[in-house]
């Protein structure tokens, strides 16, 4: 959030709401000079109550986007599609590896080379919306949790706010419930072998 916030996006960030009261988030950014708001999911019965109350916070905003940041709540569907096209999301994994909890550790009991983190649409199934953007670091044999972790999170800190800078730039298009295209994205370019294949001349 505070990558976003301090990333110069050519739009106004209406207000920042968490559902945890005194989370620290709310604290930067009322320093930013955004609004906030908390909606305390332990006051609400269910699911379907506490996420009505969620949509009647944002839509008091009336944002043309949602973007959530640390967000460990499952959304219901009727949320999800109430949002749909208009709300993103970055998990810690390249999806569809990995969805849910702890992609850190599952990454490396899996014996994965190469990990990373995924921008997509939220739609009411759990991480697996349309993909925007992907970004991949390697895995190293002395890795830990919290070592790969912090390399994935230095890159979540670049294509998030990419990301929402191509939507408010009109840049995005769905296609249909599976495909994203970005007007005028660079052609990727090259690929990140871990470990690095040795040429020899």
């Amino acid at each position: 959030m505070q990558a976003l916030l301090e990333s110069g996006l050519p739009a106004t960030i209406s207000a920042v709401i968490s559902n945890v009261p005194d989370a620290p988030g709310l604290a930067t950014a009322r320093a930013h000079g955004v609004a906030t708001a908390g909606v305390d999911h332990r006051r609400y019965p269910d699911r379907p109550s506490f996420d009505a109350a969620l949509a009647s916070e944002i839509d008091r905003h009336t944002p043309d986007l949602i973007v959530l940041a640390g967000f460990m709540r499952v959304l219901t569907e009727p949320f999800a599609r109430r949002y749909s096209g208009r709300m993103l999301n970055i998990h810690p994994s390249l999806l569809p590896a990995f969805p849910g909890l702890h992609t850190h550790r599952r990454a490396l009991e899996a014996g994965v080379r190469i990990h990373g983190c995924t921008v997509h649409f939220v739609t009411p199934a759990l991480d697996h919306g349309p993909i925007v953007s992907q970004a991949a670091v390697p895995v190293f044999d002395d890795d830990s949790e919290e070592l790969l972790a912090a390399r994935v999170l230095r890159e979540e800190h670049v294509i998030y706010p990419q990301a929402v800078r191509w939507f408010c730039e009109g840049r995005l298009t769905l296609s249909g419930n599976a495909t994203v295209h970005i007007d005028g994205a660079p052609v990727a370019a090259g690929a990140l072998v871990s470990p690095p294949i040795e040429v020899k001349t």
